[in-house]
């Protein structure tokens, strides 16, 4: 029998990419999900996949970097499907690519507002949320929650900011039950990259799949597996964690 029969499931920035991939593989797990993002028109497209699998299928519209928001998709889901087992908290932004000092405060206050800000948000109102018996957060951050990046400075600033939050997380909750881990995605085939041109100039995909040693930008399927299984009770002994997902990219 499916582990996640009868479990539910949230997925933020759910309307494309990983998100999307995410909110149709736990669906495949026979999970009912809900749905998060700020784009409508890609929550319906995600909902229809979703119930392609037959599972029920909850959007809610939400900002995350916005709390009054979050507590709302929480307190939907919960009141709509009944528990709350899994969140897969993906929702991000890229922010523009220029120097630390050419930055300006309101593009790094608005990357950090989602990328960070918004992830401790989604935790602060899972947690309670979640069964007497634990639940599963994963967040995600990235290879630059890793390494550093020249040129994406606040979005490598809140994704390393991540990975240290997930950790003294899992240890506040660990006792309660409740896993909570990050997965690190390398550079992935999904519109994140098409605003940033990288995977609409040929020149520039190319160098961009060179560093990875496996040769090839990765697909959002990939890492939705990766969040699953660590999502799942599969992995019940992992806690705390950050999962590359990366084509070998850090380990150069």
């Amino acid at each position: 029998m499916d582990t996640m029969n009868n479990k539910v499931a949230l997925v933020t920035g759910a309307a494309s990419g990983i998100g999307r991939a995410t909110a149709v593989l736990f669906a495949e797990k026979n999970a009912n999900v809900a749905i998060s993002d700020v784009d409508e028109e890609g929550l319906r497209k995600t909902a229809d996949l979703v119930k392609e699998q037959e599972g029920e299928v909850l959007s809610i519209t939400a900002d995350i970097s916005k709390a009054d928001e979050v507590e709302n998709m929480i307190n939907k889901t919960v009141d709509h499907l009944g528990r709350l087992d899994y969140a897969c908290n993906n929702a991000g932004i890229e922010g523009p690519m220029t120097t630390t000092v050419e930055y300006t405060e309101e593009d790094w206050d608005r990357v950090l507002n989602i990328n960070l800000k918004g992830q401790w948000l989604c935790m602060k109102y899972e947690i309670p949320a979640m069964p007497e018996n634990g639940g599963s957060i994963v967040n995600i951050s990235s290879i630059l929650g890793k390494v550093g990046f020249a040129g994406a400075p606040a979005y490598t600033a809140a994704k390393h900011g991540l990975i240290g939050l997930t950790k003294t997380a899992a240890l506040e909750y660990s006792e309660q039950g409740i896993r909570i881990n990050a997965v690190c995605p390398g550079f992935i085939e999904t519109p994140m990259l098409d605003r940033a041109g990288i995977t609409t100039d040929k020149e520039t995909k190319k160098q961009t799949e060179s560093l990875h040693p496996i040769g090839r930008l990765g697909e959002s399927e990939e890492v939705a597996e990766a969040i699953v299984w660590i999502a799942s009770d599969k992995a019940s002994f992992i806690s705390g964690d950050s999962l590359m997902v990366d084509g070998g990219y850090i380990a150069r």
